[in-house]
């Protein structure tokens, strides 16, 4: 299992949608990553630049291969991993500002 500090340029014009969903928790039943995905992002932070960045658990090489295809690109471009332990990543950004702070 490995981890992965995901920061990333979110469009926009496609938050509230994004938002939206991870609400309804539409991303839950994906298989293998649905589970993990939508704890990331329902806890992903805001960057000063307005990046988003958050913490992943991922299994694909290349990094976040299943993700990108089904989610993540259409949200946001830009994206870069860096890999960390499990939980430094979130010990890291803890202090900034949540993305979007109605989910939790």
């Amino acid at each position: 299992m490995a981890y992965y500090l995901v920061t990333a340029l979110p469009k926009a014009e496609r938050l509230a949608e994004l938002e939206a969903r991870l609400g309804r928790e539409e991303f839950r039943p994906l298989r293998p990553f649905g589970e993990a995905l939508s704890r990331s992002l329902n806890h992903a932070r805001r960057l000063p630049d307005d990046r988003a960045v958050w913490e992943e658990e991922d299994y694909c090489r290349p990094p976040l291969a299943q993700e990108r295809a089904a989610v993540l690109d259409a949200y946001f471009d830009d994206i870069t991993v860096e890999a960390v332990g499990e939980g430094d990543g979130w010990r890291r950004i803890s202090a900034l500002p949540r993305l979007f702070p109605g989910l939790g």
